[in-house]
């Protein structure tokens, strides 16, 4: 009996801890997340932090209300004043920590996972994140269940979307714009309503809209399956609709909208390494000498591009959390992950899923040249395999196996993240996943796209 007790007691606090993650929340519903926890997650969030107010909203998943709800009951218990958002993507969190007068900012969300998940994000005030420590701090509290009693907080409600399209407005010269036609997939999450706030504006200065739209409005069941461009598979969608269009550019972007995907005018995808040295190099040629960060898994073209810029490439560890730190500590002017994620000094050092999009237009205008053209001479020079991901049973004993095969050709090692090995003519990143239990891979060479194949290969034979 005893035992039974224990067990049940161990599993109890198992579930609760097993949805924090290096740097946010996410959970299967009903098994490490409910509205309970959420409820409790809400208390603790306060109590470790002191946020006297709140900012919060949530994505077009089905349970991303009724968390949203428990989340908001939850921190008005420990006495914070909430403002709900409504239905927002993540950036607009990260905006409205920097907008109004608040502590925190909050959103439900799960991103890309499967339909069964969600999550919570948070952001302090100015667009500072939660540490991974300050979120275990928040776990232990969940986990002891033990909250003081305060006084209930207020409940209001607001929208921010014309102030935050009047920033994101700010990262372009309009009138610069050329007449295209760019093809856009909201994946039903959440990025149509800032799609047509922008067209909006655009439309005021005289321009034609330049929209095309496909599976834009918000629907819980997302009946084109969960916005993840990333994936390969969901890919052919939204390059198939470029080339039928005849759009200049297509843009598609994840659930909560913080990342943006690209496909030329011929439907290719670029890969998101491309678009951070483009960006980058961008970037420098208006502010002059500056810092960028990047992240560990491809690397040549990008330190490539900022030097040749008079730039400085900064290494961060990937993940929000640690890029952010970064920038902040080098007042970085960009950052970028090849995973998509690209972050800006002037919003507060943060994510975003509209402003890349948005200067990448603005540079094929201002150049006169297709997608394809601006990012052609760095896929030739630093082919890339892209980023490839194994399930594992354990990703250490395969980054070891990987690391003793290669010992003997005596490579230049760094282990920021996961293990990055530098031969001179290819290299490779091979590390474990922050967020889902996966192996990634990722291998470049120097001009050389048959060798990057073939070590490729030779790497994927040694996971397990």
């Amino acid at each position: 009996m005893l035992f039974k007790i224990y067990m049940g007691i161990y599993l109890m606090i198992k579930n609760k801890a097993a949805a924090f993650k290096a740097y946010d929340i996410r959970g299967t519903l009903g098994e490490t997340l409910d509205e309970d926890m959420v409820f409790e997650i809400g208390r603790a969030l306060i109590e470790e932090t002191s946020a006297k107010n709140v900012a919060i909203g949530a994505d077009a998943r089905p349970s991303s209300p009724s968390l949203k709800n428990a989340m908001i009951e939850g921190m008005r218990m420990q006495g914070a004043n909430v403002i709900d958002l409504g239905s927002t993507g993540t950036e607009e969190i990260y905006f409205a920590a920097q907008y109004l007068d608040i502590d925190l900012g909050v959103e439900v969300t799960a991103s890309h996972n499967p339909i069964g998940d969600n999550g919570l994000k948070f952001i302090k005030r100015g667009g500072v994140p939660v540490q991974s420590p300050e979120l275990m701090r928040i776990r232990d509290r969940v986990v002891s269940g033990i909250f003081q009693d305060g006084n209930m907080g207020m409940l209001s409600s607001e929208s921010i979307l014309e102030p935050y399209v009047d920033h994101l407005l700010t990262y372009i010269d309009v009138s610069l714009l050329a007449d295209f036609k760019i093809l856009t997939n909201a994946g039903n999450g959440m990025a149509g309503h800032v799609i047509d706030a922008i067209e909006e504006r655009i439309i005021k200065t005289g321009l034609a809209s330049p929209f095309v739209k496909m599976h834009h409005e918000p629907d819980p069941s997302f009946p084109n399956g969960i916005p993840n461009p990333l994936i390969a598979s969901n890919q052919p969608v939204t390059a198939n609709k470029v080339r039928e269009t005849g759009a200049d550019i297509g843009v598609a972007w994840d659930g909560d909208f913080d990342r943006c995907f690209f496909f030329d005018e011929k439907g290719q995808f670029i890969e998101g390494y491309y678009i951070v040295g483009m960006l980058a190099e961008a970037f420098l040629a208006k502010t002059g000498p500056d810092a960028v960060v990047y992240d560990p898994r491809l690397t040549w073209s990008t330190i490539e591009r900022v030097e040749n810029a008079g730039g400085k490439a900064i290494q961060a560890p990937v993940g929000h959390a640690f890029i952010k730190a970064i920038m902040r500590e080098h007042n970085a002017v960009y950052g970028g992950e090849m995973s998509a994620h690209h972050y800006f000094r002037d919003f507060g050092y943060c994510d975003s899923g509209m402003i890349p999009w948005m200067l990448v237009v603005e540079l094929l205008s201002k150049s006169g040249k297709s997608l394809s053209e601006l990012v052609e001479k760095a896929q030739a020079e630093f082919p890339c395999s892209g980023e490839i991901n194994f399930k594992v049973e354990d990703a250490k004993a395969s980054i070891a196996k990987i690391r003793a095969h290669f010992e003997d050709q005596n490579p230049q090692i760094d282990e920021m993240d996961g293990l990055s090995m530098d031969f001179g003519t290819w290299r490779v990143n091979i590390r474990a996943s922050n967020t889902e239990p996966l192996l990634r891979l990722n291998v470049e060479s120097r001009g050389n796209r048959v060798l990057m194949d073939k070590m490729t290969d030779t790497i994927k034979t040694l996971i397990f």
